[in-house]
């Protein structure tokens, strides 16, 4: 629900535009009516548009959502980069300045060293390469894209482009370049970054190493609980395809081998530096090893109420302002060989296309499949080089150039070694790396120092942009498979349904099949039996078709059943509490012959039951609470249901009560480069073991203070927790439970002595934030979205954060529940991701299917869609989903045609 009503909400903000107005902004400049209104775009009437054959028609409906007629796959691709320039072109720009690591050049020196590891890593390098090897169609409709995003530049620049270039004249004269096809490319690789799974698990298990013991380590960690969350597919492979025997203690190991724990011990504490410059890399998605996942389910003809396949998406990434997505229809008037496309959903501003929804004849889904496609590597320095199998090896280098915005230019070299670039050399303490590390068998002389490199399955060309196109025209599951394997990353769960009634699932992706080693710490890069083998083979990755069951479930879970599947994908998936819980739902719809209907589908995605809430309950209601104060919290979690709604005092309660003992039990346990900057404790010297006295009234304990991100420390309170925590509660006497206290005196000494102090420390915290009235107390207004505009909405002036920006609303829902509103339990209440779009399809009839996007389809502040699906959205409300042209036609609040 929001939370103040949008009347008010719009009034403050008219009455702050108006006061800027009048006053002027910075420098004598001043802002007029026309200055903000001048990005708006044309919607009716008609326009010529240079490059077209044939008049294309542009219809939006009452959402401003466009759908979009041509006669070819030139023009129809034309108009699309052009009607996306028109909504979201500033938000375009600054994407293609994040994947070039160009950002420097529009906002200033403040940004030289986040540039400086984006060309590190080269994406544009990449995507160049990319576009060069991507099929004649492809190039052709990403040309046509481009040529109508330039039709637009031509005739808008400054703020006739979008209001926040007006605020960007403030400091510095700027001017965005033309488009290119190559932008559009790249921004796949900025999609694969934050998809990238296990990279920051990878550098957490290292960190830890400095003061966790392996089966601390373990602990924090568990196994997938394959007997109790379901995978997704039985591991279906295709006949013929070699086992696969994973080498060493590849399959197995919970803590790397001997070789790589011997490479990261001590030299893992200096992987904070690196965790620190990931935390600034843009996230352009959403905070990457935070449980960020998505939801995706199809369910079969025979178990629904319209005969026919009903399916759902909602991926879940970082809320932004405008959103990651942008609603789209793309329609050939005739559907024919030289113009194939008839396609609508979702896809990202600056990409021809659709990236998920639905043609004429299938529809498809997509989840972060999650499979581990990022590996480190410590890379031994050496005389100038790195060492490589007893051998010194030289570098492969490269100069860059960062121009900055009103500064001098900076330049860097890349260096990289046949495992990848070396990130290390984009920080001062990373270079001093493994300095630390013991000599002996496992580790060469560590005289020069050491590095870390990274191996990431994006660093080189795929053809993931052929896909899309693919998918757009896809007729049926053998060409839906067909375009999967050219998917290559990020790597994703797509799901599919079609009109003759069939659903399906395929896993693509490029994925690793490593030698030594599972992927779960750093690697040493001198020992050859860590390099990567290849890659699984696309014919043996996991896949269904029409199973049994009548429905397929994708929630970021376990893919397969490890034990039955030849490959190893991960060891780090999520842990299936949200896919769980949609198949009990749906499995106990169906049950006796029950059907599923849209209201049913709609109403899943807005599921807010918590998991952990039942596992935890009974045992705070068993804690004898004798403070009359913290009982009459305790008392709300009597009879309580455990659904999370935003009006809910209990869910507010018993969140504050699951983030305080996480910190108890585990946080305050972690060592300081994973706990949230700025908060300190006081910590035992890591040289001293045993009882900390104070026989000379002089305290021996050293303040200690975190490092990390609020939205990327821990513990963060996701599924793994939920299954750490499943793992320890029934021992109540389990060293994890057992806390210090003052000076080593006086702390938690068993799990319900633990219990009852978090319930005191969240009766208090609550008490700071919500008041004393218990009956006040609601989840949403702990749990509540703030909108923020990309750039200047974060970093820019107060005055500009407050024009562009919007929020708060109060949320329902909860970090793994099906209705993922995505908080850090180490740092907070706030909601750091959630449903970015939510659809459901209607396979019986296109035109009964529904959607809803995170903020609006225009990305100019003040435009009447700048927010507008914001309010329904919240609710859980989905709208009207148009897909026929006379369904569009009746829908049809705006025309506009183009011209040649």
């Amino acid at each position: 629900m929001p939370a103040k009503k949008t009347s008010r909400r719009a009034r403050l903000l008219v009455i702050a535009l108006v006061l800027l107005l009048v006053a002027g902004v910075g420098g004598g400049t001043f802002w007029t009516i026309s200055t903000v209104r001048d990005s708006f775009p044309q919607t009716s009437g008609s326009l010529k548009l240079k490059g077209l054959e044939d008049p294309v028609t542009v219809q939006r409906d009452r959402q401003g959502i466009p759908q979009v007629y041509a006669d070819s796959s030139k023009d129809l691709f034309t108009a699309q980069g052009y009607v996306q320039a028109q909504d979201r072109f500033w938000e375009m720009d600054v994407r293609r300045h994040t994947t070039s690591g160009r950002l420097s050049e529009m906002f200033g020196a403040g940004e030289v060293k986040t540039d400086a590891f984006l060309r590190t890593l080269g994406w544009r390098r990449v995507a160049e390469r990319e576009y060069a090897g991507l099929s004649k169609e492809s190039k052709d409709n990403l040309k046509a894209y481009t040529a109508g995003v330039n039709a637009y530049l031509k005739d808008h620049t400054k703020s006739a482009a979008s209001l926040e270039y007006a605020a960007l004249d403030l400091s510095h004269d700027y001017t965005p370049q033309k488009w290119d096809p190559v932008d559009s490319v790249a921004w796949l690789k900025a999609m694969a970054w934050d998809l990238r799974a296990n990279m920051s698990d990878e550098i957490d298990r290292a960190l830890m190493a400095g003061r966790l013991s392996r089966d601390q380590i373990a602990d924090l960690y568990p196994d997938y609980p394959a007997d109790r969350n379901k995978p997704v597919t039985e591991g279906k492979v295709d006949p013929g395809e070699k086992k696969y025997e994973p080498q060493g203690e590849a399959a197995s190991s919970s803590s790397g081998t001997a070789a790589q724990q011997a490479a990261v011990h001590e030299a893992g504490s200096k992987l904070s530096s690196l965790a620190t410059r990931l935390d600034k890399i843009p996230s352009l998605l959403g905070p990457s090893n935070s449980g960020i996942g998505s939801n995706s389910w199809v369910v079969s003809g025979k178990n629904t109420t319209t005969g026919k396949p009903l399916l759902a998406n909602d991926p879940h990434l970082a809320p932004q302002l405008p959103s990651i997505w942008y609603q789209m229809g793309l329609h050939c008037r005739t559907v024919t060989k030289s113009c194939p496309y008839d396609v609508s959903g979702f896809t990202f501003a600056g990409l021809p296309g659709v990236v998920i929804g639905h043609n004429q004849n299938i529809s498809w889904g997509m989840t972060n499949l999650g499979a581990d496609v990022t590996d480190l590597y410590l890379e031994k320095f050496t005389d100038g080089g790195y060492l490589y199998d007893g051998r010194r090896r030289e570098y492969r280098t490269r100069q860059e150039t960062i121009k900055v915005a009103g500064g001098a230019s900076r330049r860097i070299t890349v260096r990289e070694t046949d495992n990848g670039p070396v990130i290390s050399d984009r920080d001062s303490e990373l270079r001093e790396v493994g300095k630390k590390s013991p000599v002996d068998n496992a580790a060469p002389d560590r005289s020069s120092g050491y590095g870390v490199s990274l191996r990431w399955t994006a660093l080189s060309p795929t053809k993931t942009m052929d896909s899309v196109f693919e998918l757009d025209r896809a007729a049926d599951f053998k060409d839906f498979r067909a375009a999967a394997t050219k998917f290559a990353v990020p790597s994703q769960n797509l799901i599919y349904a079609d009109t003759k009634g069939n659903i399906g699932y395929q896993a693509p992706g490029r994925i690793p099949v490593r030698g030594e080693g599972d992927g779960r710490y750093p690697a040493p890069g001198w020992d050859p039996r860590y390099k990567w083998k290849g890659y699984v083979p696309q014919k043996a990755l996991p896949w269904e078709y029409n199973p049994s069951r009548g429905y397929i479930v994708t929630a970021n879970q376990a893919v397969v059943d490890e034990k039955k599947y030849p490959y190893l994908l991960t060891k780090d998936w999520g842990y299936g509490t949200r896919s769980q819980r949609i198949n009990d739902l749906i499995s106990s719809k169906i049950a006796d012959g029950g059907k599923i209907s849209m209201g049913d589908m709609q109403t899943m995605q807005m599921d807010n039951s918590s998991e952990i809430a039942k596992l935890l309950v009974p045992y705070l209601l068993k804690i004898n609470i004798e403070d009359g104060y913290v009982r009459e919290a305790q008392r709300l979690l009597e009879g309580w249901d455990y659904t999370q709604d935003a009006d809910s005092a209990p869910a507010a309660y018993f969140n504050a009560v699951w983030r305080n003992m996480l910190l108890l039990a585990f946080g305050n346990k972690l060592p300081k480069e994973l706990r949230v900057k700025g908060e300190c404790l006081n910590v035992r010297p890591s040289d001293e073991s045993g009882p900390v006295d104070d026989l000379d009234g002089k305290s021996r304990l050293v303040r200690e203070c975190g490092e990390r991100d609020t939205a990327s420390a821990q513990p963060d309170g996701g599924d793994r927790w939920y299954e750490v925590v499943r793992k320890v509660i029934k021992d109540k006497d389990s060293e994890w439970w057992k806390t210090p206290g003052n000076n080593g005196r006086g702390g938690d000494r068993d799990r319900d002595d633990l219990l009852a102090h978090a319930m005191k420390n969240a009766r208090w915290e609550l008490t700071s934030k919500l008041g004393k009235d218990i009956d006040s107390w609601s989840w949403g207004r702990l749990h509540h979205l703030m909108l923020k505009n990309q750039t200047i909405g974060t970093e820019g002036p107060g005055f500009m954060q407050f024009l562009l920006n919007r929020g708060p609303w109060d949320l329902g829902g909860g970090k793994d529940a099906v209705n993922a509103t995505g908080w850090n339990a180490a740092g907070g209440y706030e909601v750091i991701w959630a449903p970015s779009m939510r659809m459901v399809v209607n396979l019986d009839n296109f035109d009964k299917s529904r959607w809803i996007n995170l903020t609006g389809a225009s990305g100019h502040a003040y435009n009447p869609h700048y927010v507008d699906q914001m309010d329904k959205w919240s609710e859980g409300a989905l709208l009207p989903w148009a897909f026929s042209e006379r369904a569009v036609e009746k829908g049809t609040e705006e025309k506009m045609a183009l011209t040649p």
